[in-house]
């Protein structure tokens, strides 16, 4: 059995972990994960007509109350997502309050903006919660360890939803990261969906892989069977780039997607959001909301990652978290039995 340091830091039998997937929910997901082995997360669900923050704390007690098993969550910290400052200030409160939930939350992740906050605040009210942020580019990678985050989810541009605007590929960034920081803790996302892709970023230096599109086309995922249907028969072409909420966003080919726009530079994107107004705001997440509870696969946007090109059937969750685990231990021990 393949052990790593977040196998062993984590108490996970394998070292596969869902991708936060906001503003969808993620936890029926999370649990399906966590009880197959690997480490589900949590997603920062914003849907409309919800309170986030009391929502999030419900979703919380929701997985412990279905499971025994660590798990992780991700918050997005970037400048239009109003409530993660909240979100940073209860999670810690909530671990104090609920010992089963402080036993369980191991992992916490943050996204679309620094960690610094987090970090600090975190370090102080959670320390034994490891708190990992996702870095798209080195250079953005060394603020990372700066802020002394305990690892890194190192996301290269292949994956599907939010990317940054460095375009840099996960083959080439796991690599770097491992090299210039082998002492943290580092999980490889973005193009992994194949027990050959778990094997590889293992073999790059990575202590687990985190997938997101693999494990919408699941079972047990909450994501409509529309969504979920579309990405068997798609291609690695199939997917663009465009822009959405917080910068280059990876979706799929359809009529939303083609007349949303072209990508802008981060310089126009903070224009924008400061011209936002919640109309506007309103408009871009109803049409997320579309396809994820109505399956508007038409109007909707939908996020995947170029994986889709990889994937051609919808699986049970233990098929992919054990299933792809034992086949990339294979995969790596045969490399080795052959030198």
């Amino acid at each position: 059995m393949i052990k790593t340091r977040i196998t062993e830091k984590f108490g996970i039998k394998y070292p596969i972990i869902s991708a936060p997937m906001g503003p969808f929910y993620t936890t029926e997901l999370a649990i399906a994960v966590s009880e197959a082995g690997g480490l589900g997360v949590v997603s920062h669900a914003t849907l409309r007509g919800k309170n986030s923050v009391k929502d999030f704390k419900e979703q919380l007690d929701h997985f412990i109350e279905h499971s025994d098993k660590p798990f992780g969550i991700n918050v997005r910290v970037a400048r239009i997502q109003t409530d993660h400052r909240v979100l940073l200030r209860k999670i810690p409160q909530w671990r104090k309050e609920n010992p089963k939930l402080r036993e369980q939350l191991v992992y916490a992740l943050t996204s679309a903006g620094g960690p610094r906050v987090a970090g600090k605040m975190w370090k102080e009210k959670a320390p034994d919660m490891y708190h990992f942020h996702v870095g798209p580019a080195l250079w953005l990678v060394n603020k990372i360890v700066e802020s002394g985050c305990d690892g890194i989810v190192a996301t290269g541009t292949e994956g599907g939803g939010h990317q940054s605007y460095e375009g840099v590929t996960t083959l080439v960034l796991v690599q770097q990261v491992a090299q210039k920081y082998p002492e943290k803790m580092l999980v490889a996302c973005g193009g992994i969906a194949t027990p050959e892709g778990v094997a590889a970023g293992l073999a790059m230096g990575a202590d687990a892989v985190a997938m997101g599109t693999r494990f919408i086309a699941t079972t047990e995922s909450e994501f409509h069977q529309n969504y979920k249907d579309l990405i068997p028969p798609a291609t690695a072409r199939d997917t663009m780039l465009t822009t959405g909420g917080f910068g280059p966003i990876r979706l799929l080919k359809n009529k939303f997607c083609l007349e949303h726009g072209k990508i802008m530079t981060k310089d126009e994107k903070i224009s924008q959001e400061l011209a936002y107004d919640m109309d506007e705001y309103l408009k871009d997440l109803i049409a997320y909301e579309l396809v994820y509870t109505k399956g508007d696969t038409v109007d909707g946007a939908v996020p995947v990652g170029q994986t889709i090109g990889l994937i051609d059937s919808i699986l049970d969750v233990d098929d992919i978290v054990s299933g792809f685990s034992n086949k990339a231990e294979e995969i790596l021990k045969n490399i080795f039995s052959k030198t």
